[in-house]
C-alpha cells in the first residue's frame, strides 16, 4: 500500500458510498484516464476478466464464432471467449518479446478465412509486462480488418514509442488484482478511444437495466462495476504507480547486473522503442533440467519462484482447440523461471535470491 488507500476508504465509508458507483469510481476512472491519455475512456470493473468478457461482447464475438488468442498467457485472456460460446484459436510467440507472433498471426487468420470461417477478434497480450510487437500485429489486424482486444493486465506503465500500453487496441483492459503492479484487492478496467464502446460497457456491467422508471431489462446483464470501497483503494494506488514501476525495474536491473555474467541465464531484453513495467523478473536457462534445479534450490531456501507461463494449447481445458504453433512457448515454458520481484522486495532478500542461484550455478 502507498499510504493514502486508508483515507479514500474511510471518505467511502464516511459518505456511505459503499455501492459500485460513486465520487471514488469517478475519481479512480479519472486517474487511469490521465494516465492512459485524456483520448481514451474508462470503465472500472470487478476484474480484468470481467474487462475481456465485456470487451468481447462488445466486438460482436458470439457462440460459434472464432477468436485468435495468444497461447503464452494465463487462461484468464482465453476463458471469455468460451463464456461467449466462442472457440479459441491459439498462436505462439515470438521470440524477441515472447509475444503473439505477427507470421504466425497471419496464418492463422488466412487458414480460418480459407476454412470458411473468419476470426471475430484478436487477443494480443502484453506478457509480464513487455508489450507485443504493436505495429506489426496491427498491421495484420487491420489488412483483415479484425479489431484487437489488448491484454494489458500485466502492463499498466509499460509504453510503446512513449505511449502508454492499454490504448493501442480498438478495446484495451487492465487488472488491478492483488499480484500486479497495483491492486484494488481485485477489480479491472476496460479502456477505448471509442466512446460508445465504454458506455455500452458500464450499462452491461450494471446488469443492463433499460432507461425506465420501474425494473426493465431489454439484454442479459452482468454484476461487473466496482465498487466505490475499491476504487478508493485503487485512487491511492494510482498515486504511486510510477514508484512501484521503478521499484520493478530495479529488481529487474539488480537481477541482471548480478547475474549477468552466467553463460547459464538469459534475460528478456526490450527492443528500442519499448518500455516494460518489468511486473515480473524473468530468466531463461538452457534447459528444463537447469531451470529446475534453479527452482527447487530457491525452494529450499523458502524462496518462491515459478516456471513461466504454461502455455494454453498444451493446457488440458483446451486440449481440444486449433493451434498454430512453432514450439517457442513450449520451449520458453520448459526453460524459463519467474523470479520474486514484488516492489517491496529488500535487498537482503534480492541478495538471498541470488546467492541461491549463484551457489547452484558455480
Amino acid at each position: 500500500m502507498g499510504g493514502r488507500e486508508q483515507n479514500y476508504v474511510n471518505e467511502a465509508f464516511e459518505t456511505n458510498w459503499i455501492a459500485p458507483l460513486g465520487p471514488n469510481v469517478n475519481a479512480f476512472e479519472k486517474s487511469i484516464r490521465e494516465e492512459l491519455g485524456e483520448s481514451v475512456n474508462v470503465a472500472a470493473l470487478s476484474s480484468g476478466t470481467a474487462a475481456l468478457h465485456l470487451g468481447l461482447e462488445l466486438l460482436g464475438v458470439g457462440k460459434g464464432d472464432e477468436v485468435i488468442c495468444q497461447s503464452f498467457t494465463f487462461s484468464a485472456s482465453a476463458n471469455p471467449i468460451s463464456y461467449l460460446g466462442a472457440e479459441p484459436i491459439f498462436v505462439d510467440s515470438e521470440t524477441e518479446t515472447w509475444n503473439i507472433s505477427p507470421i504466425l498471426l497471419r496464418k492463422a487468420i488466412e487458414s480460418r478465412i480459407k476454412g470458411g470461417k473468419k476470426p471475430k477478434a484478436i487477443i494480443a497480450v502484453h506478457l509480464y509486462g513487455m508489450p507485443y510487437k504493436i505495429t506489426e500485429v496491427r498491421a495484420v489486424a487491420d489488412e483483415f480488418q479484425i479489431p484487437i482486444l489488448e491484454d494489458s493486465a500485466e502492463a499498466l506503465g509499460s509504453t510503446f514509442q512513449n505511449i502508454p500500453c492499454g490504448t493501442f487496441g480498438d478495446i484495451g483492459i487492465l487488472s488491478f488484482n492483488g499480484n500486479k503492479i497495483i491492486t484494488t484487492s481485485g477489480g479491472g478496467a476496460l479502456v477505448s478511444k471509442n466512446k460508445s464502446y465504454v458506455e455500452r460497457a458500464i450499462f452491461l456491467a450494471t446488469q443492463a437495466r433499460d432507461d425506465a422508471p420501474h425494473y426493465q431489462h431489454s439484454n442479459i446483464g452482468y454484476n461487473y462495476r466496482m465498487s466505490n470501497v475499491l476504487a478508493g483503494i485503487g485512487r491511492g494506488q494510482m498515486e504511486v504507480l510510477s514508484d512501484r514501476v521503478n521499484a520493478r525495474r530495479a529488481n529487474h536491473q539488480y537481477y541482471k547486473d548480478t547475474l549477468g555474467q552466467f553463460k547459464e541465464i538469459e534475460f528478456l531484453r526490450e527492443p528500442e522503442g519499448y518500455f516494460s513495467n518489468r511486473w515480473l523478473s524473468c530468466i531463461l536457462t538452457p534447459s528444463y533440467e537447469i531451470r529446475e534445479k534453479l527452482r527447487l534450490a530457491l525452494l529450499d531456501e523458502n524462496v518462491e519462484s515459478r516456471p513461466l507461463w504454461k502455455p494454453l494449447h498444451l493446457q488440458p481445458v483446451f486440449k481440444a482447440s486449433q493451434h498454430f504453433v512453432d514450439g517457442t512457448s513450449e520451449s520458453l515454458f520448459e526453460r524459463g523461471l519467474c523470479l520474486p520481484s514484488g516492489s517491496n522486495l529488500t535487498s537482503e532478500e534480492l541478495e538471498r535470491v541470488v546467492t541461491t542461484i549463484k551457489n547452484v550455478l558455480s
